[in-house]
């Protein structure tokens, strides 16, 4: 996959995350601090690092998380574990471990179809759960 679909689907992506992590007025709580955040105000933070494909685009690997948490703090990863087995169970570490040593390359065809299944979810999720926000991107 081309470097410019990987920051579309990149960006994409993590809107989809915090969006989906988002209550009906945008905000979600850091899963692995608890702080609230507004969904344009948090980040993707991703318990296994993004560099393991395997789980870049994992929905249970990435989570919202507040910019603190995610960029200060290493992803703050014992609250990212405890947040993690609260949300899936207790199961989620171990899958997750053992999917990250899988091997996963995505082409561009594979990517552009991830894009705009991601877009359409996003626009969706924008619609059920932002209408009234005006903070909105």
């Amino acid at each position: 996959m081309n470097k410019t679909l990987t920051r579309k689907l990149d960006t994409v992506f993590s809107q989809f995350i915090r969006l989906r992590d988002a209550n009906k007025d945008g905000y979600f709580m850091c899963i692995s601090c608890g702080k609230l955040v507004h969904w344009t105000e948090g980040d993707c933070g991703h318990f296994v690092n993004r560099q393991h494909m395997s789980l870049r685009y994992s929905e249970k690997n990435c989570n919202g998380q507040c910019r603190s948490c995610n960029r200060f703090d290493e992803g703050n990863n014992i609250g990212y574990m405890r947040g993690l087995m609260k949300k899936y169970g207790a199961n989620v570490i171990d899958d997750l471990y053992v999917k990250k040593h899988h091997t996963a390359k995505f082409t561009d065809f594979e990517a552009k179809a991830m894009i705009e299944h991601y877009q359409r979810e996003v626009k969706r999720l924008k619609e059920e759960k932002c209408t009234l926000l005006s903070k909105t991107v």
